[in-house]
């Protein structure tokens, strides 16, 4: 991807979206499920309604995927093989959203799509022609989708349209603000796989802006503004993480950039883009969350403050923490990319759902 970038044959994340491409898998129902591809208002999304006679109104779940808001697809098998276990086993209405991609989609066209879609689906009439129960839908996401996922929940709070409060927030390994890229996790972390600091770099940068500049500020960690100084309060880990996270590294501060790239591309200030800035009386009114991190991933740090935030302020959070997990560990359930804590942690998820939801 690297090289046909500098060569200027394709960008990097068209190269990088071959992943996506050889991971599709049709939309096909089974016995279980039924699985159709459609769109709610006018954004694709993949439908999973379990087959079974519902005895009462369903559950319900909006999920959006993760892939650093540029790569990624509800039709990938890892997702479809997810949503269909997660319809069939709880018996609820998955919808898997489509959004559309960076770079040629940049902030905030992503949320804007997963937050029309979750409101579209909200409408008491949509809820009721599937049968879902209103006080028993919850928003989801891994990774970026993680990050859509916490800001669609604060967006919902703001909105007097939207009558359907959300029964909970499903963040795993969430990416959740793109002020502080060298937390003790991105520090840590910073050559691990499936997702070293390089590359989460290139995600948040390109969520924004195709323009070098901000990578580059990015990189060095000086793209946040003077005058945006005060929101490091907010992602202050020398007080919000525990001691353990913290280990050897001690806390200097925020060295700060030039004002220009914050002007031309504020999203990265924006609780949109960067959930974590949310203020503490917003926190306040949000719905439990459960909140998975991965001890060997970049963001481990973004989703243990932000438990620790909403815990704070109120919020019931349960905060799984995998001592022993990387970033997307879940995602390897399905042969030939099998492994044993992928399962864990997705049979752990699955646990809290049926209890929570």
């Amino acid at each position: 991807s690297e090289v046909a970038d500098l060569l200027g044959l394709m960008h990097y994340m068209e190269s990088m979206r071959v992943i996506t491409v050889l991971e599709l898998v049709a939309p096909t129902s089974d016995e279980n499920v039924t699985v159709t591809d459609t769109e709610f208002n006018n954004v694709p999304v993949r439908l999973y309604l379990p087959r079974r006679a519902p005895v009462g109104l369903r559950r319900a779940m909006v999920y959006f995927h993760g892939g650093g808001w540029c790569l990624g697809d509800a039709g990938m098998k890892s997702y479809d093989h997810m949503s269909r276990r997660i319809s069939n086993e709880l018996n609820a209405v998955v919808v898997s959203v489509n959004y559309r991609l960076a770079p040629q989609h940049h902030f905030p066209v992503p949320f804007e799509d997963v937050y029309s879609v979750t409101k579209f689906f909200l409408q008491s009439n949509v809820l009721s022609q599937y049968g879902v129960d209103p006080t028993r839908v919850c928003v989801a996401g891994d990774s970026a989708g993680g990050n859509l996922a916490a800001a669609v929940a604060q967006q919902l709070l703001e909105d007097p349209e939207v009558k359907t409060k959300l029964k909970a927030q499903i963040l795993l390994y969430p990416a959740l603000q793109a002020l502080d890229l060298n937390l003790p996790s991105y520090q840590d972390n910073a050559n691990k796989p499936l997702l070293p600091r390089s590359l989460m770099v290139r995600f948040w940068s390109e969520y924004f802006t195709s323009d070098p500049a901000l990578r580059e500020a990015m990189a060095s960690n000086r793209h946040v503004p003077a005058e945006s100084g005060h929101l490091f309060q907010f992602v202050n880990w020398s007080r919000l993480l525990p001691a353990e996270m913290r280990k050897a590294h001690v806390y200097s501060g925020p060295t700060f950039g030039g004002a220009e790239l914050a002007r031309e591309h504020a999203g990265f200030l924006d609780p949109r883009a960067s959930p974590l800035l949310a203020s503490d009386a917003r926190l306040r009114r949000l719905p439990p969350a459960y909140i998975l991190t991965c001890e060997h991933d970049v963001l481990r740090d973004d989703g243990v403050m932000y438990a620790g935030r909403l815990r704070a302020a109120g919020v019931p959070v349960t905060h799984h923490h995998a001592k022993d997990a990387f970033h997307a560990a879940m995602m390897f359930t399905l042969w030939p990319l099998e492994l044993a804590v992928g399962h864990r942690l997705f049979n752990t998820y699955m646990d809290w759902l049926k209890e929570n939801l």
